[in-house]
């Protein structure tokens, strides 16, 4: 049996981070994965500048509201459930993530969870499990699923590496130049027939 495990920013929606970077006039906060791998660094790095800011949850809540799916996502996705069980695998956080899966018709994700102070604010974060990606990635393969995954950025490289066929998507050229034997995809379409060749 398959299962495709997929990224959520920067493959079915725009990066959070850089909205909010956008909305906030803050340019420090654009960082994301695909430019800082050591996950724990980035977000107490965001932590700080939100907290020099005075910014917290609710600030960047009202931001992801106006988030909409990148153009053909939701239709890319639906396609892809219609033929094979999928689940994204993100680092975000159940606080951001709601509003985003109702735009794309509720689909399974596992994140990670926000530390919230009683006045809203941004104090830290918990991660599902250690190597949240890879993680779940040999779960399912230890269930008897056979993975495929695909993603953006430096976080999903262990999940697409442990899978039986694994995809970049709209990454970086140097996670491209880095990763050359990793087929690389820009558009949904051929996106799409990969997988279901991988399937």
């Amino acid at each position: 049996m398959n299962i495709v495990c997929l990224d959520l920013e920067g493959v079915l929606v725009p990066e959070i981070w850089i909205a909010f970077s956008e909305a906030s006039g803050i340019p420090e906060l654009r960082r994301t994965t695909r430019d800082e791998p050591d996950y724990d660094k980035l977000m107490k790095y965001r932590i700080k500048i939100l907290a020099e800011h005075g910014l917290g949850l609710a600030e960047i809540q009202k931001v992801i509201e106006t988030i909409d799916p990148m153009p053909g996502a939701k239709e890319f996705l639906d396609e892809l459930r219609s033929v094979t069980q999928v689940i994204i695998l993100s680092d975000t956080f159940t606080q951001f993530a709601s509003p985003l899966m109702k735009k794309l018709g509720y689909p399974t994700i596992f994140c990670n969870t926000l530390e919230i102070s009683p006045e809203g604010m941004v104090t830290g974060y918990r991660l599902r499990t250690e190597k949240t990606k890879l993680t779940a990635v040999r779960a399912l393969q230890s269930i008897g699923f056979e993975t495929i995954a695909a993603g953006d950025s430096f976080n999903d490289l262990e999940m697409i590496r442990a899978s039986k066929a694994g995809f970049l998507f709209r990454s970086t050229e140097k996670i491209k130049a880095d990763n050359p034997d990793l087929q690389a995809f820009e558009e949904y379409a051929d996106f799409l027939a990969a997988i279901k060749k991988a399937l």
